[in-house]
């Protein structure tokens, strides 16, 4: 089997595996209770976080737990719509961002709140001069992603903090769930970011759990009320086991992680040379410093995104159409959609997405494979 869906979920590391049923097995105590089971618990919790905020290069006190990523965005967008109402109800966030991030901006203009969606260029990146031009006296979020999860555009994270420093209290919040272990920090955690979400399970942990990194003093709606966990901030009994497998695969992703960035980068590069010499083959993920190493949108005109998924699965070989979350509607990107791509051919896209741990060898069997299916729909559309 050949996996080419990274992006969508990778799958959980040996080592993070192993992390996770020793901690399931030996701390099984609440880290809320108070004797001692609990106080052990409690311990490795505040060990993981600890962990985590080192390698992010921020106060352990900064990070906070989660389902993953669409609980983050979720709660950045709506916690900051209610801490800081009175000051403003206009967001700003960027066209393509996940539908975490836009349908809970959806959300929020039902209840009253103005949005400004800003536009992308025709290779999928936000202008600055754009977020500047929508900033208003009532702005109180910018959200803008850092690695699009459809075609890898790396956006422009460092100059829109620059347009803010400007606009000291508005919140800058960045979707950083495609960026781990693919050598970008430095690109999308400029130090004017307030919040950033991630999910583990993008960098081979455990499905189900996340974080955010939230700025000390940026003041931040509770969504999860309950018990006071996480600082009286997102209530629920923590699921320990699984923080601790995150803490441990955040690691081992970012170990050697500029190596394994050239790695995944030099895999790309060989894929997008011998699809771009096809003819009826589009590309919309170059080979370029601002997109990401690991991701590879393309299209085969006049056929259905699905169809090479499906075609593909034949020969054991996993790739999808674009998101994940809603590859199964079978509707066009909403990426695509936004860089006004024509809908006929954004509805033919799929993705690669790579990984560390792709190899050689299986990019070899692709460009051997890939051929076969390629002349069969030629002859389909009646090109051959």
């Amino acid at each position: 089997m050949i996996y080419f869906d990274n992006s969508a979920t990778t799958k959980i590391d040996p080592q993070v595996l192993q992390t996770y049923n020793t901690v399931a097995n030996d701390f099984w105590g609440n880290p809320s209770s108070l004797h001692g089971l609990g106080d052990h618990a409690l311990q490795l919790l505040q060990s993981a976080r600890q962990q985590i905020a080192d390698l992010v290069g921020c106060a352990a006190n900064e990070i906070y737990f989660t389902s993953g990523g669409t609980e983050g965005d979720n709660w950045v967008i709506k916690g900051t719509a209610m801490a800081k109402r009175e000051f403003g109800k206009h967001i700003i966030v960027s066209s393509v961002e996940h539908a975490a991030v836009l349908n809970s901006a959806a959300q929020l203009e039902k209840l009253g709140w103005e949005v400004t969606y800003v536009p992308v260029d025709n290779q999928g990146f936000v202008n600055p001069d754009d977020v500047a031009k929508a900033m208003r006296p009532d702005t109180v979020l910018v959200s803008v992603m850092a690695v699009n999860n459809e075609i890898g555009a790396i956006q422009p994270i460092t100059e829109i903090g620059e347009i803010l420093k400007n606009y000291p209290t508005v919140h800058f919040h960045v979707d950083a769930v495609q960026s781990v272990g693919k050598n970008l920090w430095s690109q999308v955690l400029p130090e004017r970011v307030d919040f950033a979400t991630f999910s583990a399970h993008k960098f081979h942990g455990p499905r189900g759990t996340g974080f955010i990194y939230a700025k000390k003093g940026r003041a931040l709606g509770t969504l999860m009320s309950g018990g006071g966990q996480e600082t009286n901030h997102r209530s629920g009994t923590e699921n320990l086991p699984a923080i601790a497998a995150m803490s441990k695969a955040l690691r081992l992703a970012v170990t050697d992680e500029a190596k394994k960035a050239q790695h995944e980068l030099a895999l790309k590069q060989q894929l997008v040379d011998f699809l771009s010499a096809l003819p009826d083959i589009t590309i919309f993920s170059p080979v370029t410093a601002n997109f990401a190493p690991h991701i590879l949108c393309f299209a085969i005109a006049g056929v259905r995104g699905e169809t090479t998924v499906h075609a593909l699965e034949a020969k054991d070989i996993y790739l999808s159409t674009t998101s994940a979350c809603s590859s199964r509607s079978g509707d066009e990107s909403s990426t695509l959609k936004a860089m006004k791509v024509p809908e006929k051919l954004a509805t033919s896209a799929v993705r690669i997405s790579l990984d560390d741990a792709n190899t050689q060898a299986e990019v070899d069997q692709f460009i051997k494979v890939f051929p076969t299916i390629y002349q069969r729909f030629e002859r389909m559309n009646g090109r051959a």
